[in-house]
């Protein structure tokens, strides 16, 4: 089981920047396939990014398209989410995941087996 820690949320304004890191221990993910989801209060878990063991395969969200890099250091076990030209609508919590499987575009909450606890992410306007 591979354990997965979040870090790099706060409160900004919009406009700004955030790096979100996703810490990955217990095993190594250099074969595991990565992902990023966001909840933000009142609604629905929704897929936000992901990435293939490579890095080579990436996949977004439509909305942050553009305004959201998805890369990962397998060397340091560490999933990133570049987030630029944050909005309001951004707010949520930030979780990452981790599927010792196949690439998957637009993959869902249920298609990954490793769950962290979150990093909060509070865009004012």
């Amino acid at each position: 089981q591979v354990q997965l820690v979040e870090s790099g949320g706060g409160l900004v304004q919009a406009g700004d920047s955030l790096r979100l890191s996703c810490a990955a221990s217990g095993r190594t993910v250099d074969a595991y396939t990565m992902a990023w989801f966001r909840q933000a209060p009142g609604k629905e878990r929704e897929f936000v990014a992901v990435i293939s063991w490579g890095g080579a395969r990436t996949d977004y969200l439509d909305s942050v398209k553009g305004r959201f890099t998805i890369s990962r250091d397998n060397i340091k076990n560490t999933v990133y989410l570049q987030m630029n030209n944050l909005k309001p609508e951004d707010t949520a919590v930030y979780v990452c995941a981790a599927r010792r499987s196949s690439y998957l575009p637009r993959p869902t909450f249920g298609d990954f087996g490793s769950w962290g606890q979150g990093t909060q992410v509070t865009v004012s306007s």
